[in-house]
């Protein structure tokens, strides 16, 4: 997919969240050994996680001074998505 618009490319947009939920994943998983997670069980927890955050979209020149979004609060909306995971699986 072209992420390009105007001359403008989009690629540098990131959601800041993103790469603190991947390195979550491991740690909240072990929590539920009783869940033999799929390569698509890990992909649906990494997009519902990242939907049940609030966005924080910047630039790769953003300053952030302030993160509204914590650790704990990351780790407690993995654990949501790992139970709906475990409840309706996507297979």
């Amino acid at each position: 997919m072209d992420f390009a618009a105007l001359g403008l490319d989009f690629h540098s947009i990131r959601n800041g969240n993103e790469e603190r939920v991947i390195n979550f994943i491991p740690m909240v998983l072990e929590e539920f050994p009783e869940f033999v997670a799929t390569r698509t069980d890990i992909e649906d927890l990494y997009a519902l996680t990242l939907n049940k955050l609030p966005a924080r979209y910047r630039q790769a020149v953003s300053l952030v001074i302030n993160e509204p979004v914590s650790d704990a609060l990351i780790r407690d909306r993995m654990r949501e998505a790992v139970r709906t995971i475990m409840a309706r699986p996507n297979y």
